[in-house]
């Protein structure tokens, strides 16, 4: 064939489009196979009872249907034929692609034949690759089309169905049905075929032989050999990585197996007439049990070639081969492959260390950088093949490695350090290329003793290009493109191996070495990321997807991994190498795919590290608690009692002595190990692999590890927040506020100690967690501290006080407890002194407080109700006791009349319970607000005291609401008069309303009296108050009076005072009472209405002394004091 014919045939062209045409075609059948094979992807005609005749009848007959006299057959697929064709398009469009793909291989291979042309991996590069990838291409597609089962009935009942639309078969379907029929058995009839191509294929494996065999080594000879060392030899660490060979360095080695292997088993015929060929195949059989066709789709190569050989004749010493190869494998190649991923953990650590403290040395050891990608890629490779395929044998250990994660983490490492520092790689390959390959590519061509035009005009081409390149256009960020002088070389490569060409490339091998060279470096300029895919792509893993899991969960057990579990998220990134534009329909699956396990891994990193950090938080917080005040008692005791226990008494034998705080930080040896070392130790590799990196890509998302982190942190927190509480909901036990507030500072104080090394935003978190706490429900709708403090204050001590056992003490400025024989009860002191307060609002915040007040008014409004029911059914008495109060005569006639006095100031009462507790929650806010925000505090109580009696109701109930919400106490209860405001009225006039709370006070006023019946409403001086917490009824009569008479935009002073005159005139009746028992603790309550006075801003002493003679409160006070003391004065005193 003549040199010009050479040139036509565009052999570099052909090779190019036919092998990405031929990865295009395999993805498309590997997709149908796939599809197929799934029940709920599958053809839904397929599956349909109907149409069970008609698949088995086309599998029958195919391809020879009979589509006109098969109507009993074929009749559900002509009811159906207008969506089958619709259907099976794309899979028969698939099946024509193959055989359209496989004339244009043959056209191909022939033409190569006719061409004689030679190859050599160490001289032709591309074109021997671009050969051999073609030939391992091909046979994957025929080897996955003849796995597709459904092969047949898809692409027959198309043709019926098309037939029955057009009048007339498919034009490719005849050819088609026979190539289908042909590869029932692919090994034999492609071994058949590539028959005539065995010099070709034999002598471009051949070329192999020596760099297959480098590859081939073992760790100790790779470790000998310093492999990937860049300190082994510090004279020469700045000197250029080179070779004469570039590209192959970094060649898959398993790319290799699967050329040598497929490329023998088509073409065996050289096996028993080659010796070296025969030395190459079998160094091939002994390097894996499986190879891969496409993604998880393998060839079991041992049996496989055994099955065909033993078909053949002569061929039984090449089985018995096979069969020593594959015992040679199985016993040797699991723990030869694991000593080799032992080795490169080591080596690629060193060198990543090296090149991350002088990134300068990656531009002349780019080499190396990759050649430890391609490495542990090759070692991944294997490991997940034989980890997913072997699953019978002695030592499973072979194909389960709990340290991968630090392999992948190192490829990860180098792969990041090359894109970080992708401008260093430029700068020093641009210069090498324009300083260095230039000359030596000018000198080459001067001494090439032939040089045809054709070769001489593209050489000339390469010289000038690489001439003018300059160090400036990296500085400026130019985009370099070499594509075209790549593909250039590669047409030289096919016109130079040609038989009748007048310049050979073998004869020349100088040239070939400087082309090579220059290549590699071109690439270094515009093509890092493919070179990157080229040598650590990992994308298998999306289609290994139960050993990639296996591995994450490995790394997990292993403590010492869990620095490197990052690694496994990044991975998923690699998921998007695998796409191709031939099968677009699989992106949305392999884009789901890579999310969903990215996301499920860094879930699982960011859970076990949460649970870390709040498993420390719960040692911090148990040692804080050691330091809370309860603790101290013991020791002080014993420090008090210390010389009088020496002399009375020693301690009893036994008894356990406590520690004291700080005594675990005592320790004799340090090789003790305590339970918060192991914590530490823990979340510091955790912690690594957090903030290793701050944001990836997968696809086209953006994923922040630190966000996962975040987020688990704030959902832990949240739930350790409520556990600190201690809440049963049996028993109706809680923690004390003060002590929880301990604890979510102990919390809090470790969590942002981690800012910078979590690299979590803890500062939000913290803050995030905490206003959640006081909401009624957090954000997963999960209970909170306000929600159950609200619900114990009102369920247990505010019920209790309502009924007796707890009693509001003035003087301790807290509910105390009653003892009561027979009866357990929590300390109520414990719960709402000032200090608890304080803690209560620090824990609930404003947003927590307000929640607590809205429940606690929504009680006050539900006894307001029912005591305006009781004011409707004595309406009319009322009206008449308010007309003649001052009329003894008529007033002991109209009282006895009045139902349901006790029932009102027994209300008003729990009333003024709830309203006292509110105060004193209240004050705690003010406080703390105050501690926190002093600036605030400031101008929130100047504003409160401009206002007046003669302001606006609308401005001062802004003001107050304000004030209110930072904790300050107002003359109008804003939160009262909102929820007062809210009950709807039945269907009453605002008149009637108004008429019915000055009806209200009336009815106190009067029933006042009544309380001096009860032994319990005696005035303790202790307590400041009395045991029946009737003086709560003061601050229930002040606070329910504003807030009514603000609704209804009336004078509260007027009213108070009315109700001032009606109490006084009942008391002072109640002076002139004959009964005794009905006036036995009048002192007692007379002196309510100084409190009344001293409770509200509206009323002063002086309008009480106008109607209520203070000599009497005087009396009073002198009566209470005296029967208090006499009762502290021993029986035998008297």
């Amino acid at each position: 064939m003549s040199m010009t014919s050479c040139y036509q045939h565009k052999l570099t062209e052909k090779l190019t489009i036919l092998n990405d045409r031929g990865r295009g075609v395999l993805i498309r059948i590997y997709n149908i196979k796939k599809t197929c094979s799934d029940p709920k992807s599958k053809p839904p005609f397929l599956l349909e009872k109907s149409m069970e005749s008609s698949v088995k009848y086309i599998s029958k007959k195919f391809p020879n249907i009979d589509v006109r006299s098969s109507t009993q057959h074929l009749g559900p697929v002509h009811r159906d034929k207008a969506d089958i064709v619709r259907f099976l398009t794309s899979y028969y469009q698939s099946f024509v692609d193959v055989m359209e793909f496989r004339d244009h291989v043959y056209e191909l291979l022939n033409t190569i034949d006719a061409c004689q042309c030679h190859f050599d991996i160490n001289l032709n590069f591309d074109f021997t690759r671009s050969y051999l990838d073609l030939i391992v291409t091909y046979t994957s597609v025929i080897l996955l089309l003849s796995r597709i089962e459904d092969r047949r009935v898809l692409i027959g009942m198309y043709n019926c169905a098309f037939e029955m639309t057009q009048g007339h078969s498919d034009p490719s379907f005849a050819r088609l049905g026979q190539m289908v029929l042909e590869y029932d058995h692919p090994l034999k009839k492609l071994t058949e075929e590539f028959g005539p191509h065995t010099k070709a294929v034999s002598g471009a494996l051949l070329s192999l032989y020596f760099l297959f065999t480098r590859r081939n080594q073992g760790a100790e000879q790779w470790r000998s050999a310093q492999l990937l060392s860049l300190i082994s030899a510090p004279p020469t660490m700045i000197n250029p990585a080179s070779s004469d060979t570039m590209a192959c360095e970094y060649l898959s080695l398993e790319v290799m197996e699967r050329w040598i292997l497929i490329g023998f088993l088509l073409c065996h015929g050289c096996l028993n007439a080659n010796p070296q060929c025969q030395k190459l195949w079998k160094l091939g059989l002994q390097g894996s049990l499986y190879i891969t066709l496409i993604r998880e789709e393998v060839l079991q190569v041992h049996k496989v070639t055994e099955d065909l050989f033993g078909s053949l004749k002569g061929y039984g010493k090449r089985v018995a081969d096979i069969k020593e190869s594959k015992e040679f494998v199985v016993n040797n190649s699991g723990q030869f492959h694991c000593q080799r991923r032992q080795f490169l953990r080591i080596a690629v650590k060193e060198l990543e260390t090296v090149l991350m403290d002088e990134p300068g040395l990656l531009g002349p050891k780019a080499l190396l950088a990759f050649l430890a990608l391609s490495f542990i890629r090759d070692e991944v490779n294997w490991l997940i093949r034989h980890a997913e395929n072997v699953t019978k044998t002695k030592t499973p250990e072979d194909y389960a490695d709990p340290h991968i994660a630090e392999l992948l983490f190192l490829l990860e490492g180098v792969r990041s350090l090359i894109q970080r520092h992708s401008k260093i790689i430029q700068r020093y390959h641009l210069q090498y290329l324009a300083r260095f390959d230039a000359l030596v590519l000018s000198d080459t061509i001067q001494n090439l003793s032939v040089c045809p035009e054709e070769e001489s005009i593209i050489m000339s081409s390469f010289v000038s290009t690489l001439s003018s390149l300059n160090v400036k256009q990296v500085d400026t960020g130019e985009k370099f493109n070499f594509s075209g002088l790549r593909l250039d070389w590669f047409r030289l490569q096919a016109y130079t191996s040609v038989n009748k060409a007048p310049l050979h490339l073998y004869e020349n091998p100088d040239l070939a070495k400087v082309m090579n060279l220059i290549v590699f470096h071109s690439r270094m300029l515009d093509s890092l990321e493919e070179i990157l895919v080229e040598t650590s792509d990992l994308s298998i893993f999306c289609f290994h997807l139960r050993t990639f899991e296996k591995m994450f969960a490995l790394t997990l057990e292993e403590p010492t991994m869990l620095r490197y579990a990052i690694a496994f998220p990044l991975i998923c990134a690699h998921f998007a190498n695998c796409t191709h534009e031939m099968c677009p329909e699989e992106y949305p699956h392999l884009k789901n795919h890579a999310l969903h396990y990215c996301n499920s891994f860094l879930e699982d990193l960011a859970k076990q590290t949460s649970n870390c950090v709040l498993d420390i938080c719960a040692e911090q917080r148990n040692l804080s608690e050691q330091l809370l005040p309860k603790h101290c008692a013991t020791t002080i005791s014993k420090a008090k009692n210390k010389k009088t226990m020496k002399h009375k008494q020693t301690p009893k034998k036994g008894e356990p002595e406590r520690d004291k705080p700080g005594a675990e930080s005592h320790r004799k040896n340090r090789s003790v190990v305590t339970n918060m070392d192991k914590l530490h130790l823990t979340l510091t590799e955790l912690a690594l692999t957090m903030n290793h990196v701050h944001s990836f890509l997968v696809f086209e998302h953006t994923i922040f590890p630190s966000e996962y982190l975040s987020s688990h942190l704030e959902e832990r927190l949240n739930r350790a927040m409520v556990w600190l509480t201690g809440y049963s909901a049996t028993t109706q036990e809680i923690a004390r506020p003060s002590e929880v507030l301990a604890g979510v500072k102990a919390y809090i104080g470790f969590i942002q100690s981690l800012t910078q090394v979590l690299g979590a935003d803890a500062s939000r978190v913290i803050r995030n967690a905490l206003l959640q706490q006081t909401q009624p429900l957090d954000s997963s709708g999960e209970q909170t501290i306000t929600t159950l403090y609200t619900n114990w204050y009102l369920e247990s001590l505010l019920r209790q006080a309502s009924s007796g056992t707890i009693v509001l003490s003035p003087a301790m400025q807290a509910f105390i407890s009653v003892p009561r024989e027979g009866e357990q009860s929590f300390s109520a002191e414990e719960f709402s002194d000032v200090s608890e307060m304080r803690a209560l609002a620090e824990l609930l915040g404003p947003y927590g407080m307000k929640f607590l007040s809205e429940n606690l008014m929504w009680h006050v409004t539900s006894q307001i109700v029912e005591l305006k029911k009781l004011v409707v059914e004595n309406m009319d008495i009322l009206v008449q006791i308010r007309s003649n109060f001052s009329k003894p005569e008529l007033m002991a006639s109209l009282l006895p009349q009045l139902t349901g006095a006790e029932n009102v100031l027994k209300r008003m009462t729990i009333i003024g319970v709830i309203l006292s507790f509110r105060a004193m929650a209240q004050e705690g806010l003010r406080e703390v607000f105050s501690s926190h925000c002093p600036f605030l505090m400031g101008p929130i109580e100047c504003l409160k005291d401009f206002v007046t009696p003669d302001t606006d109701i609308k401005v001062t109930m802004s003001v107050f609401e304000l004030a209110s919400a930072a904790g300050v106490c107002c003359d109008i209860d804003p939160t009262l008069v909102a929820a007062i405001a809210n009950l709807k009225a039945d269907t009453s006039s605002p008149e009637e309303e108004y008429k019915v709370a000055c009806l209200l006070l009336i009815f106190l006023a009067v029933s006042i009296p009544l309380l001096a019946t009860d032994p319990s409403s005696f005035y303790s001086i202790e307590k400041d108050g009395y045991n029946n917490n009737i003086h709560c009824l003061t601050k229930a009569i002040i606070q329910v009076s504003a807030a009514l008479f603000t609704i209804h935009n009336k004078n509260i002073e007027t009213h108070l005072k009315e109700f001032l005159v009606v109490a006084s005139v009942s008391l002072l009746q109640l002076g002139q009472e004959m009964d005794k028992l009905k006036s036995k603790n009048r002192e007692s309550i007379s002196l309510l209405m100084r409190l009344v006075v001293d409770e509200s801003s509206f009323l002063t002493l002086d309008m009480l002394e106008s109607c209520f003679p203070y000599v009497l409160l005087r009396n009073a006070y002198r009566e209470v004091s005296r029967a208090f003391y006499l009762s502290r004065v021993p029986a035998n005193a008297h």
